[in-house]
This record gives structure tokens, sequence and C-alpha cells, in this order.
């Protein structure tokens, strides 16, 4: 798979971004999969039509191939996908693809799949060292897809169920992986050999009957207080759906959904995720009560 090359020049959104390694190295000189092109062939999305009026269908991409779309999977079957009335009436339909996305590929991806076109849309990317955030946050923007972007990576998201985390890390992942190990038992060998897998245990663990999912959304939201820009406050966030045919908004204003200020350089938000508004909108943590 190959990477389109060159840099991506800043449009405004997030400042300047890197240069987009796709061969970037791993912790143990392990030469990381390269991001998919556009000629990644799509793993094949079982629609289900919604089994009620008030069920949500939401189309996630996700930049990863393995770690974001088994843990779409884990909150389909704990806080959804029921439609019963005992869990919260969602339906998640992961979107991934072989090697996995790049940011602006994963938008391309839900943008254009026909099965999502009347239903909610949503990206999930990192910041690694990928050029083509700014794009990607634009073309969000313009197809009103709700965007989840973690600085430096989804792995955070999954470290702040089991404890705070602060101080930048420049897109660095290392240090992350790292507390994720020492977090919990069932993380102890997590990225070892590649296994980015939440399952078993690791799923278990993110649920805690519940506990664990509040200390994350609580810690997410205390980052965007901590934003270095000064401005940035998870009260402002915007949980609510917007529907696909609404106008769409400005990148800067689409980016500032998660509470950070509208002129806070997304590229700059180091440590951040935006995975908890996620959750927030799905009703899966109620966050009102703060």
């Amino acid at each position: 798979m190959s990477r389109r090359g060159g840099r991506q020049q800043d449009n405004g959104v997030g400042g300047a971004a890197g240069t987009g390694d796709a061969g970037q190295a791993g912790e143990a000189g392990t030469p990381r999969r390269r991001r998919g092109s556009r000629d990644d062939r799509f793993a094949p999305v079982p629609y289900r039509p919604p089994v009620s009026k008030e069920q949500r269908v939401l189309f996630v991409a996700c930049e990863g191939e393995v770690t974001e779309p088994q843990y779409l999977d884990h909150l389909n079957s704990r806080y959804g996908d029921g439609g019963d009335g005992a869990r919260q009436p969602f339906l998640i339909h992961p979107i991934s693809a072989k090697n996995g996305l790049i940011p602006s590929r994963t938008v391309a991806a839900v943008r254009d799949l026909k099965q999502a076109a009347g239903e909610e849309a949503w990206v999930m990317f990192d910041r690694d060292r990928h050029h083509d955030i700014p794009k990607a946050l634009t073309d969000a923007a313009e197809a009103n897809i709700q965007v989840c972007f973690s600085h430096p990576s989804f792995d955070l998201w999954l470290l702040l169920h089991f404890q705070a985390m602060s101080g930048r890390q420049s897109g660095s992942n290392k240090d992350i992986v790292k507390k994720l190990r020492a977090a919990h038992p069932a993380y102890k060998s997590f990225d070892v050999k590649n296994d980015k897998s939440v399952k078993g245990e690791r799923r278990d663990a993110l649920d805690d009957e519940g506990a664990a999912v509040k200390r994350a959304v609580a810690h997410a939201r205390s980052l965007v207080n901590q934003c270095e820009h000064g401005g940035c406050k998870a009260d402002n966030r915007k949980p609510k759906p917007v529907p696909r045919t609404s106008a769409p908004e400005s990148d800067r204003k689409w980016a500032a959904r998660s509470g950070h200020a509208e002129d806070c350089p997304v590229l700059k938000r180091d440590p951040s995720t935006d995975v908890w508004r996620l959750l927030v909108s799905l009703g899966i943590v109620d966050d009102r009560s703060r």
C-alpha cells in the first residue's frame, strides 16, 4: 500500500502538520504497516436497519484496522444495539480497511458509502505523523461528518479509563503505551508483536461496571480544560447529532465541537481525544452533572 507523498499545506485548521512518515518504526524497530491509499479494499459493512424509530444508526470510519473497530463493537454489545428499551438505542457500523487508513481516507470512506447517506457519520483518526489532517477536517466539516481526533493516538483514550494523563507527547505514542501496559494487567502485553486487539479481558477492563468509562470521560474532559490554548472548556462541547443535510459549518467551528476554542489549532491539542464526545452523544455517559 502506498501513501500520497509530499507536505500538506496548513489551511488554518490545525497549524503546521508533519510530513507523514507512512513507514514509521514501532517501539522495537519493527516497521509499521503503511496506511491505505485510494486502492484500499474496505471490510464489508453488514448493514442492519434500525429496529425502531428511536434507534440511531451510525457509520464510523476508523483509521485503525483492529483497535478502533473492536472498540466500537464493544460499545454495541455492552451499551447499545438492542432497541429493547433496556439499553441505549443505537447501532454502530464500523468501517475499516486492510492496513488501515490515513485521516482523509476515513472521511472519504464514510462520505462515499451509499448505505450511510441518510445516517449519522463519524470518523476516528490519530495525530501520528499524518500530513493530511487539515484536509480531513475540512472535508469532514463540508460533509457534516463528526470527528473523533486523538493526539497522539486512540491508545490515549484506552489509558484514560484507568488514569489521568497530561504532558505534551509531540506525536509520540511510546509513553502512552508504556503507561497503558502498567495501568491494568489485561493490557500488559498491549502492542507487543503488533497485538492491539480489544477483546476478552481487555474489553472487560474498559467497563468495570460502568466506572471505567465514566473515568475516561472525566479524564478526557480535563484534558480539554487543561489545553495550553487557555480558552478551551469541555462544558462547551456539542454532543447532539447533526443531520447530514444541515448547512455545513466552518472547519474551525466543526473542529471545536469537543469544547476547544475555534482558534485553538487542532494539531496543538496535545494530549487530547474527542472520543468522549461520542459516548456522551450516545447516552452511554451523562456528563450534565459535573
